[in-house]
């Protein structure tokens, strides 16, 4: 024990020397010694603190605690420990410190266990989080081991409870913040969920109103303790918002607590004061303490609820108007005593319910007012605002506002009521039923219910209404209603004597009694006109005259009074200007009276005042009185929205007058009236489909009346029946419409332009020959017209478009009325008329001459047709003269006649000399120069003058589309125009960008296309120019002669270069399209000898003959007139064609003559023209075969030779020499024959023509010699690439025959099958060799073989021949296939002979 005790002062006499190692040592020496020495635990503890050995100490400490827990040195060593470490071990330090200071409780040392508390929590101040702040002032709330030993010393606990409120407030913020922002993240998270998820977790488990109520009831402070109170009860408000709804209930009722305690203190909490008023579900508005209310209005005077409880407390409908009496007469200020103004407390209260847009109450108070005011549209949308406060309210706080719902209920359906009648009567009955299911005795919903029922003409349900209104309320306004039922139901009688009881309880002076009181007196009035319905007695002033008057004495704006008067002074008094002011004044005061609007509308109307018609019918539409509620046994009313449809027709916003007409017609569905308007609009607006259909069932609402009534439809359907483009149906209704109206002008003249207008049409579809007889027609009711009014524009404007069709369709001259025409031009015309522009175009009053019926030879019959359509143009000129859009159009229509002229190159007679069409092209620049002038933003005239221009000036002309493109830039015609003046300005570029602009702007415009292809034509592009030209023919009209004329010719150089064609329906496309221009332009005797070349190609020699004979004679007579070396040409080109063509038609003297007619106009030029070398060369060879044919052999030889010397032995020829030279039959002219074969062969050897007649000769005189050399000739030629597929098989036809005559084995079988399996290797999808095998084959399928590759070889996707098909189905042995054969080529005798 003495060395334990030694060590033991060692140990603290190094201390005492800080010699904490010898320290630390010695007292490790006494605890080996033993273990459970307390001083030296707390040496070695203090020992290993000074040398920062922490945890050491600790434990050394702990283990001195466990000796001696009650001792204060340990715990004073391990407080000082913890506290060095700065917050490390804070948690531990609350521990300690509280042990220790409970130690210095127990001995009585107040003054250190004070310390160490406040030490302690002065280091969880610096150093701790949240959490141990909070944990550390626990120790000194009550409940605290210290707290009631240290009470005095230490902070009273309202203090301490406020720091932690203050730090879990804080937390509470800050984790809310947190979360919500880590959850918004989430995938489908919406803010308004989350936020509400978040606020419920933390408010149901946050200790914030624990904390505040601690500090209510520990606090000295009222103020504070009013300060927590407001925050306890806004705390518990939002947990209440944020519970589910199953736990809402409990906590409702003590938030409802709390306010009610801050209520009774009048503490000037809004919240509070909210709470209590806002919460509190009565039936009536006298159910709340009126005191309550006036305490909240003192208290919030600023609040928007305070200034509408001020206003409703001091109006006429407040409840409490005792209440609100013995407070005016406790004033004494005469200020406060006074009474707002009406309007001062309107505007209070509009300001209120704008600044409590969350208040209940304020919007029940304000809706009521509203509804007093008879402001019903403000009363049904503040009664909606508060339904749905109601709502929110209700889900927020679990409240089951039954009263007030019901209560703002009746407010919104009342206002429906009355708000634009009777759209909203559904929705208002609803709700009266749904409160008179929980409420059967309520009254307002019975009195609703009543007036809905009234004004549906359901009088018998709105008597019970009412009547059970009548138990519960003698209101003299419910008595009055109700006996207006009885009127309205037939009962006037009745209903008079309870209208005139209840008079004198309406005697008090404020505005509602006295309108009521001019309600009655107006429905006795109404009773008394509906008792004696004769004249006298409704006439009598003393009667409802008298009442209505009266009425208007009660009340001057009582609209319904005022239109009772109307319809007396309309009616009975005959005052037109007393009963119209009646009539604005009731309108003006009420859009519900809709008989005083309709007469208003009516005297409008025929004052041709139609806006205020528009403003009359639109404001009845407004008002909800044209169409009833469903269900309801009022009459719809239509005339206003189809005097909106009248009017809005006459302004031209189709579109508005559609839906008008259309309102209308869902109310009158056979009003045949607003069917014509609104098919009307339907045409007017470009839907014709939908104008035909409407039209067509106003015709079957008239039925097939012939009436005056009728025409105006049928006139109608017609122009819809033009605009579609079915213009004999058309012509048909109009021709009908006139039989009825004779004299009808607009329908005439309807007629004359749907007529020309089928005329273009017709030239359009290629349908001339009824394109001249509409133009025909046209005239004759141009001319019929004119008797009834000649200065009309539209008039002589169709008379030139029906002339113009003329030069449109030339071929049909003849048919052009000349005398009636003349008369048409010369009726009522002054000479004067004509002279417009007479010195430049030469076309003078005189011209009409022109017209006369004398055939004079000199005349060109276009002229005769363009000098009408130019004198009907300057008609059309004088006529306009008051109009400047229509004189700009007469200009315009004159300028392109007169082009159309010199495009014509007509030469028109003037005085026995001819005009040059150059003055025609130099009229057209003025007429379009004066219509620019008239209408310069128009850019089809800009277009028309760079087109009249491109010849004259080219900058001009350029100027003009520029400008014209300006205006439109989507205009295809004007970049094609363009395109064309460039091409012919050879600026070939600027020509391609603008025809790929007018391919852009417009696919479908052929002339673009036209224009591309003259272009690729001027670049040698024939291959292009040809598709081009093919694409423009197909999608273009049959109006356009240029566009048929350079596809035909473009189709017919493709065929003559020997090139094989595509499509060989292309051959017969051109034939129809030169047939087409043959009918337009007669004259073009180049598209006639085009026609004659394709009918030659095409086998119709019938066709060709008279068209090229016809060719001849012209082009004779042009020859012998101009003797020019082109006539001359053109006419030698003509009679060999000609003769080539009697040739195939077997004409063979006549293709002789002709063909020695051609050869002797040739005869000077024909070496020098190469164009003449081919002339008689065609001639020779049609000379030569024509007397072959008539058996004249010399002659034909000689025609050979010639020749064969012009073309330098051409091997064509030599071959039909040759042939001749063997049909003479010598043996001379048969050697000269073969000599000449074969030195064309040495010449020429892949001529197979040569080769094959040699062969043929060879075989024929059984050359074998020649033979085995044609034979290997032969072979070596049918491999080649380059022959035809006529080629191929004449080539092998021969070498089979060949093999049966020669053959090269034994077996003549085995040879033809040698010579047939090449011609099948050579070329296995051609239909020959596989035709030749099968008639070896005992198998089937080398004939199915053959006719397959024959139909893929046929036309369009090959050049096979309908024989050679035929052949092939011929060859498969099946009757079905010899159908076919026969049916593709009737005329062969294979498809003949597999029938049998």
């Amino acid at each position: 024990m003495s060395a334990v005790k030694t060590a033991l002062k060692a140990a603290k006499a190094a201390i005492d020397a800080r010699k904490y190692q010898e320290a630390q040592d010695e007292a490790k020496k006494v605890l080996s010694a033993d273990p459970k020495s307390y001083h030296a635990n707390v040496f070695l503890g203090l020992a290993l603190d000074k040398q920062n050995e922490n945890e050491a100490s600790e434990a050394a400490y702990k283990a001195a605690i466990d000796v001696k827990g009650r001792d204060a040195l340990a715990w004073q060593g391990l407080v000082t420990l913890y506290e060095k470490q700065t917050g490390n071990k804070l948690d531990d330090y609350h521990n300690a410190a509280l042990s220790l200071a409970e130690i210095y409780m127990e001995e009585d040392d107040r003054s250190k266990c004070q310390m160490v508390i406040d030490k302690y929590i002065s280091d969880a101040k610096k150093f701790g989080s949240r959490a141990q702040l909070k944990h550390s002032l626990e120790v000194l709330l009550p409940g605290s081991p210290v707290y009631d030993y240290l009470e005095g010393r230490i902070p009273q606990p309202a203090y301490t409870y406020t720091k932690l409120a203050n730090i879990v407030e804080a937390e509470e913020k800050e984790k809310v913040n947190t979360e919500i922002g880590q959850r918004r993240t989430r995938l489908g998270a919406r803010l308004d969920q989350v936020t509400a998820e978040v606020k419920r977790e933390i408010l149901e488990d946050s200790p914030l109103e624990k904390l505040y109520s601690n500090i209510i009831n520990w606090t000295q402070d009222d103020e504070l303790r009013r300060q927590y109170e407001e925050k306890l009860l806004q705390h518990a408000g939002e947990t209440l918002a944020a519970l589910p709804m199953s736990r809402k209930i409990a906590k409702r009722e003590e938030v409802m607590k709390m306010a009610q305690g801050l209520v009774i203190l009048k503490h000037p909490f809004l919240l509070a004061w909210n709470i209590v008023l806002e919460w509190r579900d009565v039936n009536e508005i006298d159910d709340i303490d009126v005191g309550l209310l006036r305490e909240f209005v003192d208290l919030f005077p600023d609040e928007g609820l305070s200034k509408v409880l001020r206003g409703y407390l001091e109006s006429e409908i407040t409840p409490f108007l005792q209440a609100a009496a013995a407070r005016k007469d406790d004033r004494n200020d005469p200020d406060e005593s006074s009474t707002m103004t009406a309007e001062d407390r309107l505007i209070l209260m509009t300001e209120g319910i704008e600044d409590a847009p969350k208040s209940i109450l304020a919007h029940r108070l304000m809706g009521q007012y509203y509804l007093f005011l008879d402001e019903y549209e403000s009363a049904s949308s503040t009664a909606r605002a508060g339904l749905k406060r109601i709502d929110i309210e209700s889900n927020l706080a679990g409240l089951n506002l039954v009263h007030t719902h019901d209560a703002v209920n009746t407010t919104l359906a009342t206002a429906l009521i009355y708000y634009q009648a009777p759209r909203h009567h559904a929705e208002a009955r609803s709700i009266f039923v749904e409160i008179l299911l929980r409420k059967p005795a309520n009254t307002s919903a019975l009195i609703g219910t009543g007036m809905i029922y009234e004004e549906e003409e359901d009088y018998e349900k709105a008597l019970d209404s009412l009547n059970r209104a009548l138990k519960r309320s003698q209101d003299p306004k419910i008595k009055a209603e109700a006996a207006w039922c009885k009127a309205l139901n037939g009962d006037n009688k009745t209903a008079l004597q309870e209208l005139e009881a209840c008079l004198p309880e309406m005697e008090e002076q404020d505005l509602k009694t006295k309108s009521l009181c001019s309600q009655t007196l107006y429905r006795i009035g109404m009773c008394l006109w509906s008792l004696d319905t004769s004249r006298a007695a409704r006439k009598d002033r003393n009667g409802a005259y008298a009442r209505f008057l009266a009425s208007l004495q009660a009340d001057m704006n009582f609209a319904s009074a005022y239109t009772s008067l109307g319809i007396y002074y309309a009616d009975y008094a005959k005052d037109k200007i007393r009963a119209r002011k009646c009539f604005q004044k009731a309108f003006e005061l009420s859009a519900s009276e809709v008989e005083a609007a309709h007469r208003l509308a009516k005297s409008f109307a025929l004052a041709g005042e139609w806006d205020l018609v528009e403003v009359v019918a639109q404001r009845v539409v407004e008002s909800g009185k044209t169409r009833p509620a469903p269900g309801s046994k009022k009459q719809a009313v239509s005339w206003p929205h189809a005097a909106l449809g009248v009017v809005q027709l006459n302004n031209q916003t189709y579109a508005k007058s559609i839906v008008s007409f259309q309102s209308a017609l869902r109310t009158s569905p056979r009003d045949r009236h607003c069917w014509l308007g609104l098919g009307e609009s339907y045409h007017n607006s470009g839907r014709y489909i939908a104008a035909s259909k409407t039209f067509e069932h106003a015709q079957q609402l008239e039925g097939v009346s012939e009436s005056d009534s009728s025409w105006f439809c049928d006139y109608m359907l017609a122009n819809v029946k033009r605009e579609l483009g079915e213009y004999d149906d058309a012509i048909a209704s109009y021709h009908n419409v006139l039989k009825i109206r004779p004299s009808e002008f607009g329908v005439s003249i309807a007629l004359l332009q749907a007529l020309v207008e089928n005329a273009w049409r017709n030239v359009e579809l290629g349908l001339f020959g009824r394109a001249a007889d509409c133009a025909r027609e046209a005239i004759g009711i141009a001319q019929q017209i004119s008797r009834i009014r000649d200065e009309a524009f539209n008039l002589w404007k169709a008379v030139g478009d029906a002339c113009s069709i003329f030069s449109a369709v030339q071929g049909y001259e003849a048919l052009l009325p000349r005398r009636q025409l003349r008369s048409l031009l010369e009726g009522g015309a002054h000479v004067a008329v004509f002279e417009v522009l007479a010195e430049i175009d030469g076309i003078f009053g005189d011209s009409l001459q022109l017209l006369s019926d004398s055939n004079d030879e000199g005349i060109d019959s276009i002229s005769r047709s363009m000098t009408a359509a130019i004198l009907a143009q300057k008609r059309a000129v004088h006529a306009s003269t008051n109009n400047l859009h229509a004189r700009a159009v007469a200009w315009y229509n004159l300028g392109w006649t007169e082009y159309r002229v010199y495009a014509h190159g007509s030469n028109l007679e003037r005085d026995g000399s001819r005009m040059q069409p150059l003055g025609h092209v130099k009229a057209a620049v003025q007429c379009f120069k004066r219509a620019i002038e008239l209408e310069a933003g128009n850019g089809e005239f800009w277009n028309s003058l760079g087109i009249v221009s491109s010849d004259l000036s080219p900058k001009v002309a350029q100027h003009a589309f520029v400008r014209s493109l300006y205006l439109n830039d989507k205009n295809a015609r004007v970049w094609t125009n363009l395109g064309i003046f460039y091409l012919i300005q050879d600026d070939t570029l600027l020509a391609q960008e603008a025809f790929t602009r007018a391919q852009s702007a417009d696919p479908d415009y052929a002339q673009a296309w036209l224009g591309q292809g003259l272009l690729a034509a001027r670049l040698v592009d024939h291959n292009d120019a040809r598709h081009l030209f093919t694409h423009a023919f197909e999608i273009a009209d049959s109006s356009n002669a240029l566009i048929k004329q350079q596809y035909a010719t473009a189709i017919f150089d493709h065929v003559v270069s020997g090139l094989e064609m595509t499509n060989t329906s292309d051959l017969l496309h051109a034939l129809l399209a030169l047939h087409q221009i043959r009918s337009q332009l007669p004259r073009d005797l180049a598209s006639q000898h085009l026609s004659s070349l394709f009918a030659e190609r095409v086998g119709d020699f019938d066709d060709a003959v008279p068209t090229l004979e016809s060719v001849c004679a012209r082009l004779e007579t042009e020859y012998e007139t101009s003797e020019s070396a082109l006539a001359l040409t053109r006419f030698a080109q003509s009679r060999a064609d000609l003769a080539r063509v009697q040739l195939a038609k077997q004409d063979f003297l006549l293709a002789a003559e002709n063909a020695e007619v051609a050869l002797d106009l040739s005869a000077d030029e024909g070496s020098a023209n190469k164009c003449f070398k081919r002339i008689r060369l065609s001639a020779h060879m049609t000379a030569g075969l024509a007397y072959y044919y008539q058996g004249m052999m010399d002659q034909s030889i000689d025609m050979f030779k010639d020749a064969l010397s012009e073309t330098q032995g051409n091997p064509d020829i030599i071959c039909l020499l040759a042939q001749v030279l063997w049909a003479k039959g010598g043996d001379i002219e048969r050697g000269v024959a073969s000599e000449q074969l074969l030195h064309c062969i040495e010449q020429h050897p892949e001529h197979v023509g040569a080769t094959l007649l040699l062969g043929c000769i060879a075989i024929l005189d059984d050359d074998l010699n020649t033979l085995e050399i044609v034979t290997a000739d032969l072979e070596d030629l049918r491999t080649s690439d380059r022959l035809s597929i006529r080629e191929r098989d004449k080539i092998g036809h021969l070498l089979a025959t060949i093999a049966t005559i020669h053959p090269t084995s034994d077996d003549q079988a085995v040879s033809e099958i040698s010579q047939t399996n090449t011609a099948i290797m050579l070329a296995p999808s051609q239909s020959y060799g596989w035709s030749q095998l099968a008639r070896f084959a005992d198998e089937s399928f080398p004939a199915e073989i053959a006719v397959l590759t024959a139909v893929k070889a046929a036309p369009p996707r090959g050049n096979l021949e309908a024989q050679d098909i035929c052949r092939a189905y011929a060859g498969t042995g099946r009757l079905d296939d010899a159908q076919r054969a026969i049916m593709i080529a009737p005329f062969m005798k294979e498809g003949w002979e597999a029938m049998e």
